[in-house]
């Protein structure tokens, strides 16, 4: 994955949050897939000498293979990097070596996941490709046990993360494209969609329960745009794609998620007034680059 895309994405968040709290963060929790994983599907032993574990993945900065699904860094490493925090361990990582206490936060998205549970795909008669079981609801229990060594009290958890900055993802993009590469339909995908904004904002809600007071919460990438839907859905019929050559209905669909989203942030922000819940609108930034890319160079986006 190349980070032109992704460093725009965290200037425009970093500038808003430091502008708004000058001292920065003390640490991040973050959760989600591919876009954000540092090491856990790597360190999960998912797949048997899986790819990500050798070049060219990581050459281009670390120079050498860290379980990134990206030949650099991620958007994670970027925002920390904005407020001097380590590179975020991966859970998997710091539960093998029994240090389940990190200063500077923890990383427990896996390449992979999926919003819904695992159960769901199985139950529709796709689980067979999941690259991980290891969906939202177990990175959530993963930060439970973070928390335990952190904070017990309320009290004590709400200060201590008060100067947390938590990643919501992105997260539920695997949710849909295991239902579209298995032969779903846009009508039949899009019946998932309550369930899966209902579990991002299901996770959202509990986290800051837990303490968090800054939340980022990213909606989808225009998957009309990436390599793999067109290469799986690509039609001679020109009137299925837009002037940028992106395929206009998968594109909508990836619209329809994140304007469900943003409504279902707006009521969780009337819910609790305490903490700041921010949208990331990578699909804007996203395309922006999809219309002008002789401008940026020559970019990848991965979506596992």
């Amino acid at each position: 994955m190349n980070m032109v895309s992704l460093f725009l994405f965290v200037v425009c968040v970093s500038t808003t949050l430091s502008s708004s709290l000058p001292l920065g963060y003390d640490r991040i929790y973050s959760f989600g897939d591919s876009i954000a994983d540092t090491g856990n599907f790597l360190h999960s032993g998912a797949l048997t000498n899986p790819v990500i574990g050798k070049l060219p993945y990581g050459e281009t900065f670390f120079h050498h293979a860290t379980g990134r699904c990206s030949n650099g860094r991620l958007i994670v490493d970027f925002i920390a990097e904005e407020f001097s925090i380590p590179y975020l361990p991966p859970y998997l990582q710091i539960a093998e070596s029994l240090k389940l206490k990190a200063e500077h936060g923890v990383n427990f998205a896996i390449a992979g996941a999926t919003a819904l549970d695992a159960k769901f795909f199985y139950d529709q008669g796709f689980g067979q490709i999941l690259w991980t079981n290891d969906s939202l609801t177990t990175q959530l229990g993963w930060f439970k046990k973070v928390k335990s060594t952190m904070c017990t009290t309320k009290q004590d958890c709400d200060s201590y993360f008060k100067r947390s900055l938590f990643l919501m993802g992105e997260i539920g993009g695997n949710d849909y494209n295991y239902a579209f590469f298995v032969g779903g339909t846009i009508k039949k995908v899009k019946r998932m969609v309550p369930f899966v904004v209902g579990t991002i904002i299901a996770a959202t809600s509990m986290l800051i329960e837990e303490g968090a007071r800054e939340v980022v919460v990213p909606g989808n990438f225009p998957v009309g745009c990436s390599a793999a839907y067109l290469t799986l859905f690509g039609t001679r019929d020109k009137a299925t794609y837009d002037r940028n050559g992106c395929l206009k209905y998968h594109n909508a669909f990836s619209k329809y998620h994140n304007d469900q989203l943003k409504l279902a942030l707006d009521k969780l922000r009337q819910k609790y007034p305490q903490s700041r819940i921010i949208y990331a609108d990578y699909y804007g930034v996203a395309k922006a680059l999809f219309h002008i890319p002789h401008h940026l160079g020559k970019f990848l986006f991965t979506f596992l």
